[in-house]
């Protein structure tokens, strides 16, 4: 009897405590001290101070004699209603139309087409404090802006459940000045929210028909995808404003046409902005001198921001090759933006001149660039013209050479015959390979593909293992097969060279006729003309062929296993990035096979005479365009320091590569300081980024744990080299080493 009264309170007891937490969590059903009478209801869900982050969701949206009103809900990452919003968060709010822009120009209508336009705007005056001395680029003078208005107290209903209300202040039903936007029921209008919290930062926004409520099948604008600009940019990055601003859509709807920085005169529309910025370095315009003669004037975008700070989008340095295909941004197919095609219509000269400047100059005097540029028009509309120039990009994706009769050429260096052939599949003709610019038509020869390729060796030096099919002691030409016959004694063989995996790599240019005036066909031509000259009416493009690969034993071993080189790299991580056109090569990330980790190091005239290394990593970790943190505009939009912009996810892993050797130089050249010095694998790697960093004390460590660091020979490295690196820095232990 006992035990079962024991039962009976424990259960009377859990059941008290349940009720208890529900109370807790729900709310309350009394006043204190007053038993019985109903009391104001507590709140459901969690604090937003509480919270890491928040997901906003426009609920709903109306428009009643131009009041707005809004509602909206907030949850954490678990689903869990957030409430505790109050205007003492840094809450704004925005609203825009999409409305059917027309101008005329000489008495004549043009459409537009659909733009974003905002209800609330700011007349804005230069600050003359912020005027730098250097104005190139500059034109200041009163402007507008587009702009959101920060939360009013009076304007925020918190229901303490996770849902709330929020009304504009601002009225759109007479907007007049500084931007007259007559409200319009039946257009699309979007409604954007930024919140940044000291914990976080959300962006949403909503579109809808006031006149009829619906939120699909309205009229768009969604031209591009945050997602395409993640292929270049870190997610993490694109965040502007002081990182209140991360959401496309808030973006283009208040980066609108009539919007332009004071301090600078420029456009800040987006489409106008996001072209100029990318244009960066080359962006210029053509005009005459006092002389009559032609000059290339630099068109710098600049814009001044908040507290004067000077954005020199002429630092840019845009990886994409070629600049012009557009598909680069501008992409269509499955899943795509509802309007990505847009580009095609020929429907705004503001997107013509951020990337072009030409307008007003010698060369184009009109201030309408569609009444020429459009389709069986005086010149060339966008997509033509663009087509024209990336078309032998295209077609060469189609491009090959075949590799035939390797051998041995009877000493110890290779022989072989190679044809090129074009996307019929039919024979390059010697004439329509390019052989001028820093890079000539290479074969490039290489061995050791799975040790990181050869060894920088007297004879496996990479300009000793590239022969150029324009070399007439190494190439013979039979035009009646359009073959190239190579036979070169420059390359030496290693002894133990059977058994090792091969690789012919082509690194070659092919001519096309250029589009432009006239509208020519852009075509496969001769490189050069009747007089041996090179054609100036032609375009240079890359074949973009997999190398040859085999195994050699005393010739091909057709029945051997190639053995590849370690999965380090994501090609179309790169190439995604920069396009069809690396600086010298097309035929994807192959930079490895010249620039070997043990390359000679050369003079940086750039940086006051000191030497550096010239490894593919060295260069890639080195290049400016991946730290813009440092480097061009300081944007921080692509920072080198995560790894996984390039690498693939077992990337950056140590202790793969044991017999690997690493060249780099130390001291001041100019005062005949500077050596060569060899570093064993693992720690070379860290060097290819932080050589110039490394103290004392991490030298210190990393011999203690194997490395050898300045050794004055590669043989050196490879006797006394035992690296115990990966025992304490796995990949994921050097990613969160990286920041991420």
């Amino acid at each position: 009897m006992m035990m079962k009264q024991s039962k009976l309170w424990r259960a009377m007891a859990f059941a008290s405590l349940g009720a208890v937490a529900l109370a807790g969590c729900g709310g309350s059903d009394g006043d204190d001290g007053k038993p019985g009478e109903p009391g104001e209801p507590g709140p459901i869900g969690v604090h937003i101070d509480e919270q890491k982050s928040v997901t906003a969701t426009f609920t709903n949206a109306t428009i009643t004699d131009g009041q707005v009103k809004v509602d909206f809900t907030l949850e954490n990452a678990n689903g869990v209603a957030v409430y505790g919003l109050t205007t003492d968060h840094d809450l704004r709010f925005g609203i825009s139309q999409l409305t059917q822009v027309s101008e005329t120009i000489d008495d004549t209508e043009y459409d537009r087409g659909f733009q974003w336009q905002s209800f609330i705007n700011d007349a804005k005056q230069p600050n003359e404090d912020w005027l730098p001395d250097d104005m190139t680029g500059l034109n200041p003078g009163p402007t507008v802006q587009a702009n959101v208005e920060k939360a009013c107290t009076d304007c925020l209903v918190d229901n303490k459940d996770g849902t709330y209300s929020y009304t504009f202040a601002a009225n759109v039903a007479n907007v007049t000045a500084p931007v007259a936007v007559t409200y319009n029921a039946d257009a699309t209008q979007r409604i954007y929210m930024e919140l940044e919290h000291p914990s976080f930062v959300e962006n949403a926004h909503y579109d809808f028909q006031p006149s009829t409520g619906a939120t699909t099948d309205l009229q768009t604008r969604d031209v591009v995808s945050l997602e395409t600009c993640y292929t270049c940019h870190q997610p993490e990055s694109l965040a502007f404003h002081g990182g209140r601003r991360t959401d496309i859509e808030n973006c283009v709807a208040c980066h609108t046409p009539t919007s332009a920085d004071p301090e600078s005169g420029n456009s800040v529309d987006f489409g106008f902005m996001i072209h100029a910025i990318h244009k960066g370095e080359t962006r210029h315009v053509i005009e005459k001198d006092a002389d009559g003669n032609e000059v290339t004037v630099a068109k710098p975008y600049k814009i001044i921001g908040y507290g004067g700070g000077i954005h020199d989008y002429g630092k840019v340095m845009f990886p994409q090759k070629p600049a012009a295909d557009c598909s680069s941004c501008h992409v269509e197919g499955d899943n795509a933006p509802a309007d990505a095609d847009l580009f095609k219509a020929d429907k705004s000269n503001t997107a013509c001149i951020s990337c072009h400047e030409e307008t007003p100059s010698y060369m184009h005097s009109s201030t309408d660039c569609m009444s020429c540029h459009k389709p069986e028009g005086y010149g060339r509309s966008a997509e033509e013209a663009h087509g024209d120039y990336t078309k032998p990009y295209d077609v060469s994706k189609d491009y090959s050479a075949e590799f035939t009769n390797i051998a041995s050429n009877g000493s110890n260096g290779i022989a072989f015959d190679v044809q090129l052939f074009n996307d019929a599949g039919e024979a390059i003709a010697k004439e329509f390979v390019y052989k001028e610019g820093y890079s000539k038509p290479y074969i490039v020869v290489s061995w050791d593909i799975d040790k990181d390729y050869p060894a920088y060796e007297d004879g496996s030096k990479y300009s000793e293992r590239r022969i150029d099919l324009y070399d007439d002691t190494q190439v013979t030409y039979d035009a009646a097969t359009k073959t190239f016959s190579v036979s070169s004694a420059n390359i030496v063989l290693p002894a133990d060279i059977n058994g090792k995996t091969m690789e012919l790599l082509p690194v070659v240019k092919t001519c096309f006729q250029k589009g432009g005036y006239g509208r020519p066909l852009v075509e496969p031509k001769s490189c050069y003309e009747a007089d041996g000259s090179n054609s100036d009416s032609v375009k240079a493009a890359y074949i973009q062929d997999e190398p040859k690969r085999f195994v050699w034993n005393n010739g091909v071993d057709a029945n051997a296993d190639v053995a590849m080189r370690r999965d380090i790299i994501d090609e179309a991580k790169c190439q995604s990035c920069h396009g069809a056109e690396y600086y010298h090569d097309s035929n994807g990330v192959n930079c490895q096979a010249c620039h070997t980790a043990d390359k000679s190091t050369k003079t940086d005239d750039a940086d006051k005479g000191t030497k550096k290394s010239t490894s593919f990593a060295y260069k890639a970790h080195k290049a400016d365009g991946h730290y813009l943190k440092y480097a061009g505009v300081g944007s921080g939009t692509v920072l080198k320091t995560d790894c996984a912009t390039c690498h693939t996810d077992n990337g950056i892993e140590l202790g793969r590569s044991p017999d690997r050797v690493w060249r780099f130089a130390t001291g001041d050249n100019s005062t005949g300081g500077a050596k060569d010095i060899f570093v064993s694998s693992d720690a070379g790697t860290c060097f290819t980024c932080h050589q110039k960093y490394l103290g004392e004390s991490a030298l210190a460590h990393m011999t203690t744990y194997g490395a050898v660091v300045g050794a004055e020979t590669a043989d050196e490295v490879r006797t006394n080299a035992k690296e115990s690196c990966a025992t304490c820095h796995s990949p994921e232990q050097l990613t969160t080493v990286h920041g991420h």
